[in-house]
């Protein structure tokens, strides 16, 4: 019998990196599909994303995440850049193709989608989105290209709004209008879809929930948090109790797992043993 012991590698480049649950999520994948494959979490400075970079290229890595701070970094180290990467201006995923180009992709705004999407197709939508930093503008992106009519972005820094709104209009075809966030927000009644796009409510911030006037969340709108420790935000927690149907941030960062193992690998791995697996971690 001829055994290879040449196993495929993925990965992860970041720092801080020892927080990030992603391997236990992927590797659950890899042997339940059957796969011999390995995800490897490794600590990167920014000093060192280059020479990183270019060990992934020397060692066959079919891929990596790059997750903070080499999000925006990482790219002019890379061959080309997808769709909505190229929008965006951030990577999370890189794939390396056929010919051994790696090419830049970002999942954060596609994961957040592909949980969403099991609940309500984004298409023709009227959407909230609070925050303008880097995953809520991977959820922008993602949300117009997916058919989202008209996009409110919320946010406490008038300039980040703006710059945001802006690049939805001009690169995507939705429409776009910025809210300042200098009060508590009302939810217009119109709304189908509400997006926490901030990192208020993170652990340890448990109790901090974003300034909403839960009174305006209606039972017909879709309310998705992006927080996925813990996953039952009290955002998510008011929602429910109006009768909302709610989207959490594990199911997001699942998705956004299962997208990067479909450019990896090719396979359509099953959400529910990665979810399971991010749960046995106690998130």
């Amino acid at each position: 019998m001829t055994h290879n012991f040449l196993l495929p590698l993925t990965g992860s480049f970041a720092q801080p990196a020892a927080e990030n649950p992603t391997v236990a999520m992927i590797e659950a994948a890899f042997a339940h599909h059957g796969l011999d494959w390995r995800y490897i979490n490794t600590e990167v400075s920014p000093d060192n994303l280059a020479a990183a970079v270019q060990g992934a290229r020397a060692m066959g890595w079919r891929g990596f995440n790059c997750s903070i701070p080499h999000k925006v970094a990482v790219i002019e180290h890379l061959d080309g850049l997808g769709e909505s990467a190229q929008i965006i201006g951030a990577v999370n995923t890189i794939v390396r193709q056929q010919d051994g180009s790696l090419i830049g992709e970002n999942t954060d705004g596609k994961g957040f989608v592909q949980a969403l999407s099991k609940v309500v197709d984004p298409s023709g939508k009227q959407v909230v989105l609070f925050g303008a930093g880097g995953a809520a503008r991977a959820v922008a992106v993602e949300m117009a290209l997916a058919g989202a009519k008209h996009i409110i972005v919320v946010n406490r820094n008038p300039d980040r709004g703006h710059h945001l709104t802006a690049l939805l209009n001009e690169k995507t075809p939705t429409h776009a209008q910025y809210h300042a966030w200098d009060t508590t927000y009302q939810i217009p009644a119109d709304t189908d879809i509400v997006i926490q796009a901030t990192s208020i409510g993170l652990f340890p911030n448990i109790d901090d929930t974003p300034d909403i006037d839960h009174q305006t969340l209606l039972p017909n709108m879709v309310v998705a948090d992006g927080i996925h420790n813990p996953p039952q935000t009290k955002l998510l927690q008011a929602a429910q109790a109006r009768g909302c149907q709610t989207v959490d941030g594990l199911q997001m960062l699942v998705g956004q797992g299962v997208i990067g193992l479909k450019y990896w690998t090719g396979i359509d791995a099953d959400p529910e043993v990665m979810r399971q697996a991010l749960l046995d971690l106690g998130l």
